[in-house]
């Protein structure tokens, strides 16, 4: 008798992303557009502040994370260097909903993407996650690659 192995295929894994913001009406809309998008299974867990954030790290596993500026430009940017300096999520990529073009971004390289609100799409959302994801990649490796290169010329020199 022969069994075969099923391996999920990309479009069958789950994509974990983690909303975080001040707007539950905006965070479930956000949600709702992750979940419509086709042939992907999207798990979205909502938080609205550090301590609700602690509170679904401990039981959820986020690929992507989504901030609403809409919390503040000081509680966005506390936000930012707080995930990416915890083990958990440091290597997790975040990207910042904004509301218009008008405000000036962050000045951090913490933040993969922003993406405007209006006229927004589920899969124009995902196609971004996917982006960050792939930046988040290039830069590790970019680092990884840089950190060895440069051991490397040390021993040359020494």
């Amino acid at each position: 008798m022969e069994t075969k192995i099923k391996t999920a295929s990309k479009s069958e894994q789950a994509v974990n992303v983690l909303l975080v913001g001040n707007n539950p009406i905006e965070l479930s809309k956000m949600r709702e557009l992750l979940q419509r998008v086709p042939g992907h299974r999207i798990m979205a867990e909502i938080a609205f502040d550090l301590k609700s954030i602690w509170q679904r790290l401990l039981r959820f596993r986020p690929n992507f994370i989504l901030i609403d500026d809409n919390i503040g430009r000081q509680e966005l940017s506390e936000t930012v260097a707080t995930l990416s300096t915890n083990r958990k999520t440091k290597d997790v990529p975040i990207t910042v909903l904004k509301n218009s073009n008008f405000e000036e971004a962050l000045p951090t390289n913490d933040i993969a993407d922003y993406v405007l609100k209006k006229n927004l799409t589920g899969e124009a959302l995902y196609n971004s996650l996917r982006n960050s994801l792939k930046l988040r990649r290039t830069r590790q490796y970019l680092a990884e690659a840089y950190n060895k290169r440069r051991r490397e010329l040390l021993k040359l020199f020494r």
